[in-house]
């Protein structure tokens, strides 16, 4: 047990000398009678414009990568949020799957030259809400890695978009998928209810499990940094009010994603990991409602998917957001019909 702990403590060290990149948390609520409910914060150091999207069924879509891209049919309809209308980041699909993408800087992928086919990071969420119902679906889909991940360049920057991927569905199942040394590393199991960014997934887990042994009672680590957020999340999720009302759930978690949030015009140059909250998210899987909140705007307010008519054929539509706009209630009659924003790709 000593040794455990030593690596802990040193492992803990060592994060906190790393300059890795912008954050995020997302956490998973499970309450009585399969309330399943997924949210999660967008933490980014510089403003990064977002806005919501109806998807019908039906789209047609590539994975802008080339000649030997990877091409679908959305089986679903979902709820999104764009980055820079260039990226799915985050959302739900009419069967109840949450997709959420978050910042890991240790993300390796493979060396993308054609052969294979590849899929923009910017639709890796889109995929993942377009063609399953289920986490256990898109595990098997994907263990054989049927395609190459490919990244770039974020917007106006030289740096890489490194990212992992988390799943979530109606059933409380949950996987996180990260590319390390080039190869798909996938974690499933419905007890993956937390993740933030920095390390990879089995060392958030890790440490996790130090503090666990300490009880959180007993004290909890504050800081804004990666590793911290996780432990306070995983804690407070167990500590919050086991509910089957989706008002009082929602509420509870909205309140652990906060308290994982990272206060407005807050960061720092020397550790990039500590950047503001944006924006946040809570996915009701069951009774497929999609919470929004920013960090601009006074209200939370929600999408039904269930009032969304997301059939084949129907008009892409958006929400606009990224000039601050203010919703309130369920915002689903005001997506106005537009074109899909393109994938950014190679």
């Amino acid at each position: 047990m000593r040794n455990f702990l030593v690596f802990i403590f040193t492992l803990i060290c060592t994060l906190s000398l790393i300059s890795t990149a912008e954050a995020c948390t997302r956490a998973v609520y499970k309450g009585p009678e399969q309330l399943v409910l997924t949210a999660r914060s967008m933490d980014w150091r510089d403003e990064i414009p977002v806005n919501l999207w109806l998807f019908p069924r039906g789209m047609q879509r590539q994975g802008e990568v080339g000649p030997n891209s990877v091409r679908w049919t959305s089986r679903y309809g979902s709820v999104v949020a764009s980055a820079f209308d260039i990226s799915s980041t985050d959302g739900l699909n009419e069967k109840g799957l949450v997709a959420n993408l978050l910042w890991l800087v240790e993300s390796r992928y493979a060396e993308y030259d054609g052969s294979k086919p590849g899929l923009s990071i910017a639709a890796w969420v889109q995929y993942m809400l377009d063609n399953f119902a289920t986490v256990s679906e898109a595990v098997a889909a994907m263990q054989n890695e049927p395609f190459v991940v490919v990244s770039a360049n974020i917007p106006g920057t030289d740096r890489l978009a490194t990212l992992h991927l988390s799943l979530s569905d109606a059933s409380g199942d949950n996987a996180v998928f990260e590319y390390i040394n080039g190869k798909l590393v996938i974690h499933h199991d419905p007890s993956y209810t937390v993740m933030t960014n920095s390390p990879i997934f089995e060392k958030q887990l890790a440490i996790n499990e130090y503090w666990r042994e300490l009880g959180g009672t007993t004290m909890l680590p504050g800081t804004n940094r990666a590793a911290d957020r996780f432990v306070r999340a995983s804690f407070y999720l167990q500590a919050i009010p086991q509910t089957s009302d989706p008002l009082i759930a929602v509420a509870s978690l909205f309140s652990v994603i906060r308290n994982a949030s990272v206060p407005f015009g807050i960061s720092s140059p020397t550790e990039p990991n500590i950047s503001s909250t944006r924006w946040r998210s809570v996915s009701d899987h069951k009774a497929l409602r999609y919470y929004f909140e920013t960090a601009l705007t006074p209200n939370t307010f929600w999408v039904d998917l269930k009032q969304a008519d997301l059939q084949k054929g129907q008009p892409v539509r958006k929400l606009a957001l990224s000039e601050h706009q203010t919703y309130a209630g369920n915002a689903v009659s005001q997506f106005k019909p537009a074109e899909a924003f393109q994938f950014a790709g190679l």
